[in-house]
């Protein structure tokens, strides 16, 4: 499959593009040069190779979760530059 340049164009205006003529013949190219490399590729014999979604074997290193309680406010207010009745207080942001 070839790209042209009004499928290039019309990629352009539906991402609201503005491109030089130069700019449509060097996109073209590199399209192209794209497609002929997933063609290339195509060719490849892969009806024995069982399909991965990772190329190396992956495991989820996850935790087991625990309840606990959280840090007393006061304890975490002391952390703060400013407080005020019980909150972080922080610069009026406009």
């Amino acid at each position: 499959m070839k790209i042209s340049i009004q499928q290039v164009e019309y990629v352009a205006r539906l991402a609201r593009l503005r491109l030089s003529p130069q700019e449509k013949e060097l996109f073209t190219g590199q399209l192209n040069a794209i497609l002929q490399y997933m063609d290339k590729l195509n060719e490849l014999d892969t009806s024995g190779v069982e399909p991965t979604f990772h190329v190396v074997s992956h495991v989820n290193a996850m935790r087991e979760d625990h309840c606990k309680g959280s840090t007393p406010r006061d304890e975490v207010l002391k952390n703060a530059p400013s407080s005020q009745e019980g909150f972080f207080k922080v610069p009026r942001v406009i």
